[in-house]
């Protein structure tokens, strides 16, 4: 029809592919086939028209969010003689058509215009579906995940522990300095982790360290409502993208086991940097729209106070921490992040300990170091008999399995004696890992250890000292170059 406009039929059907008596037929009826053909109508007998309207339609009209398969059996509950597996399918075509029309009114998701340098982002997601390991051992974690939405640009930490403004306060923070600049807004979900079993003092001081770090950057500090996932959604969906990512990265690498957790570490950040270099122009452009950062950061990290008790011990957080028994008596200051504890007398500070975290249960967590308590431990060497954290008390699985064979072979008492010796034998000659070789040698080779021979064997080598000759200048040295005769 837009050919005949300047050409005449028989032309007009040659270009667009007719013959010609085709073409004189489109010209006398300009109606399309298509368009004068009666629509189909069913073929077969409805198989529900008897119930439908009858039926189905008052369990929806009564419950609007019932779901299809709950409708499916109630009526094979009510008319068992019929095949209602085979109506599967029509009923819920059936059931969503009705929805279409007579259904109740859904929310809403109203897509944003987001602006360079105006919003941040941060999430927690669970990363314990990707089976990583620590040298050898399954790591429970999660990721603290930081976004702007605008250029793209993706941070993430990891994180030990569970969702907490400690976790929130690190993770943010390092994305902020890694990034070179704030944004005016950053949202964060509720936070519902953190709040959970605080009291209402706890909650309002927590929202005030969450309000003081926004602040500390010149951000307004905003909240998502709780379960309403969508308003993180910029966020939200990338969590999937991220963990994809990490999922084919460690696909790539072959394996999932990593020597320590810096290294872990390591290959996030790598990982991540690939994702950003994708967008890095963009991610130039909304620097250029941020906010400058302040001249140092804030404290990431919860302070507390505690006094180590006769046990060369502290608990904090339902965790029990040993430390040198020098300190038994004092108060310490102690500050938590989420994967270690630094710990200060006054103002200095004196060891860095990994943090623990108390069973899923309720059950009291410990965090033990063997060099901290073998001095007494040689002279009460029956303690470890029935010491309440003597499974922690050993530094690798090795020397566990030793002490169960010698409590099987050697009694109790040979057994306690034995296995401090080999302990403080490892302290002493700083030999953990090495002695820990020959137990599990001495285990495959069902042997009990000798105390005598492994002395011997890590015995401090005196030959191996090198011979230094310090020659001394002679004193009438110091007269030439007062008086000036060096020369």
């Amino acid at each position: 029809m837009t050919l005949r406009q300047n050409d005449p039929i028989p032309v007009a059907a040659a270009k667009a592919g007719f013959s010609t008596a085709t073409g004189y037929r489109i010209a006398g009826d300009p109606v399309l086939p298509s368009m004068r053909a009666p629509s189909r109508g069913r073929r077969r007998p409805d198989p529900l028209a008897d119930l439908f309207d009858r039926e189905i339609v008052p369990l929806l009209t009564a419950a609007p969010g019932l779901r299809s398969v709950a409708v499916l059996e109630e009526m094979e509950r009510r008319h068992p003689e019929r095949n209602w597996q085979a109506l599967r399918r029509t009923l819920e075509r059936r059931l969503r058509a009705w929805r279409a029309v007579h259904g109740p009114d859904q929310e809403v998701i109203f897509r944003q215009t987001h602006e360079p340098g105006r919003l941040g982002l941060s999430d927690f997601t669970d990363m314990g579906d990707l089976g990583v390991r620590i040298a050898g051992v399954a790591l429970d974690h999660r990721l603290y995940h930081f976004r702007l939405p605008w250029s793209g640009f993706e941070h993430a930490h990891v994180i030990l522990g569970g969702e907490s403004y400690v976790a929130l306060a690190e993770g943010l923070q390092n994305a902020l300095w890694a990034l070179g600049g704030a944004p005016a807004e950053h949202r964060s979900d509720s936070l519902s982790a953190a709040f959970r079993n605080l009291d209402a003092e706890a909650a309002q001081d927590l929202t005030r360290r969450y309000d003081a770090l926004c602040a500390h950057y010149g951000m307004a500090a905003s909240r998502n409502n709780r379960g309403i996932a969508h308003e993180n959604g910029a966020i939200e969906s990338a969590h999937g993208h991220l963990k994809a990512a990490i999922r084919d990265a460690l696909l790539l690498r072959g394996s999932t086991d990593f020597d320590d957790l810096p290294a872990y570490r390591r290959f996030i950040d790598e990982v991540v940097g690939r994702r950003n270099r994708r967008t890095g122009p963009r991610i130039d452009r909304e620097r250029a729209a941020l906010r400058p950062l302040p001249a140092r950061r804030t404290s990431d990290f919860e302070e507390a106070i505690v006094t180590v008790t006769s046990s060369s011990a502290f608990t904090l957080k339902k965790v029990f921490y040993t430390v040198p028994s020098r300190l038994i008596g004092h108060r310490l200051r102690v500050r938590l992040y989420d994967d270690r504890l630094e710990v200060f007398v006054g103002g200095t500070q004196l060891m860095t300990l990994p943090r623990g975290r108390a069973s899923a249960n309720g059950a009291h967590g410990h965090v033990v170091d063997y060099r901290h308590i073998i001095h007494s431990l040689r002279r009460k060497p029956m303690a470890l008999a029935r010491l309440v954290y003597r499974d922690q008390l050993f530094p690798r699985p090795a020397y566990r399995r030793t002490f169960e064979r010698l409590l099987q072979t050697t009694g109790e008492r040979t057994a306690c004696r034995t296995m401090v010796d080999l302990l403080a034998l490892a302290h002493e000659r700083a030999c953990e890992t090495e002695l820990a070789d020959v137990l599990a040698e001495d285990l495959a080779q069902d042997r009990l250890p000798d105390l005598d021979a492994l002395r011997r064997r890590f015995a401090p080598q005196l030959a191996a000292l090198p011979q230094i000759v310090v020659e001394l200048v002679p004193l009438s040295a110091y007269d030439a170059l007062l008086t000036g005769d060096a020369a």
